[in-house]
């Protein structure tokens, strides 16, 4: 009998709450009759704004120049008329110059045959120029894709892994993408093997998503390409990139070190899917899958979603509030960002949106730390939780980096073990923004 593989330290299984949205197949949202459209989608300094309050916009177009190293293009989602610009703050509470369109005119693809272009004589940076002019960006991360495979001279890849774990309770668009678009996902995985040229090419699945491995599965079977799906036992957070290396090939990067220093490259199933889309068909990235979640709404549902969509629209088009919910979500429960404005739209980084009751929050007071260690138990990365936490409290910040606060991945593990209920991930991520800052100031930046 195979044992499946985990990363050996810390981590939870959570309950999933997948199973009302798990078997809802993906469909396409409704179109926005106003488009919100933040420049800052991605890693780095937001989009040059490239277009003017009147001025008509068509689906696809250029409408956010890259700037910088980290930079992205941004696309018009829709077409129709920019009704203005301004400012809107993110989900995660940093602001974003926006471009607010109003829907009108003629679609560019949709109702329109799809014009499938031959990539495989493609050479690698004709790819990667593709990757950056479609605005592709990891679809979690937000790190821009062409930037994450074009290599430094002297690395090489020994691993690429397509990360189908999606272990966040609730979530559950990028499996449906996995039993629905199987065969443009394994494409998309050919077209990122030619850029990065791995020794293996590697699908991760947990194996307790039986559609998903049977579709995977049986496309390889049929197709014989040169892909290994592999079953992980799930576990929470195996979908980090750090420990799904480490459950995959047994290689543990040290701190400071990226999984690229140990010879692999992670890309998740919604960034493949994108990318396939971006090359062959040349289509850039203006609409993403996401999961609606949560008991507090009418229908919980996988919708393929047009970026910026206003949340308000996505709760009208699931049915409205069955009540109100005590938490509203971007992202998944454990590393998603609760936000109170449903004009907050969808962006190339937004995974679900969850409306979630004071019971499935399991809100409850918090008290002082019971030294009981739970927190320390459960760290995948092996940090002291507690202890930056108090470190950080006390502005004592260059003693928390000391001790590995830059290591930690903010998955939440910590926080949902802790009985008494003390915000950890978010001092932590304070600790780690006033560290960013100070460096910054050190650096002479915004003196």
């Amino acid at each position: 009998m195979n044992i499946l593989r985990t990363f050996p330290r810390g981590g939870l299984r959570p309950r999933e709450m997948k199973s009302r949205s798990l078997g809802r197949p993906l469909r396409n949202a409704f179109l926005p009759s106003l488009s919100i459209v933040p420049l800052l989608q991605h890693r780095g300094s937001a989009a040059e704004c490239l277009v003017r309050p009147r001025e008509s916009v068509r689906e696809g177009m250029l409408i956010g120049r890259a700037v910088g190293n980290d930079g992205s293009n941004v696309h018009s989602p829709v077409p129709g008329v920019v009704k203005s610009l301004g400012t809107i703050t993110l989900p995660w509470g940093e602001s974003s110059p926006a471009v607010f369109i109003e829907l009108g005119g003629e679609f560019d693809c949709i109702g329109k045959p799809a014009q499938v272009y031959a990539w495989e004589e493609f050479r690698k940076d004709k790819l990667l120029a593709l990757l950056a002019e479609k605005g592709l960006v990891g679809l979690g991360s937000g790190i821009p894709t062409e930037r994450k495979l074009a290599l430094s001279p002297g690395k090489r890849v020994k691993t690429l892994i397509i990360n189908g774990m999606e272990c966040e309770p609730y979530l559950c668009s990028d499996t449906r993408l996995l039993i629905e678009k199987t065969a443009e996902i394994m494409e998309g995985v050919h077209i990122a093997a030619k850029i990065v040229e791995p020794l293996r090419r590697i699908v991760a699945v947990p194996s307790d998503k039986k559609e998903a491995l049977a579709a995977v599965k049986e496309h390889l079977r049929e197709s014989c390409a040169n892909i290994e799906l592999m079953p992980l036992l799930p576990k929470y957070p195996l979908g980090d990139e750090r420990q799904l290396v480490r459950a995959v090939t047994g290689e543990e990067t040290v701190s400071g070190e990226s999984v690229l220093d140990v010879g692999a490259v992670v890309l998740n199933v919604g960034t493949v899917f994108a990318l396939y889309e971006a090359v062959v068909l040349q289509k850039p990235l203006i609409e993403r899958s996401i999961t609606i979640a949560g008991k507090a709404i009418g229908r919980q549902e996988n919708l393929k979603v047009r970026i910026g969509t206003p949340l308000a629209d996505l709760v009208e088009e699931c049915g409205g509030f069955t009540q109100m919910p005590e938490k509203i979500v971007m992202g998944g429960p454990m590393m998603g960002w609760s936000i109170a404005d449903l004009s907050c739209p969808v962006t190339k980084t937004t995974s679900g949106a969850l409306f979630l009751t004071s019971r499935e929050i399991r809100s409850s007071r918090r008290t002082n730390c019971l030294n009981c260690g739970r927190c320390i138990r459960s760290c995948p990365v092996g940090l002291n939780p507690v202890g930056l936490y108090k470190k950080v409290e006390h502005a004592a910040y260059a003693e928390a980096c000391s001790e590995g606060i830059l290591d930690c991945n903010e998955c939440g593990c910590c926080a949902y073990a802790c009985p008494a209920r003390i915000p950890l991930v978010k001092e932590i991520r304070d600790g780690k923004l006033a560290l960013a800052s100070a460096a910054a100031l050190d650096r002479g930046e915004g003196v």
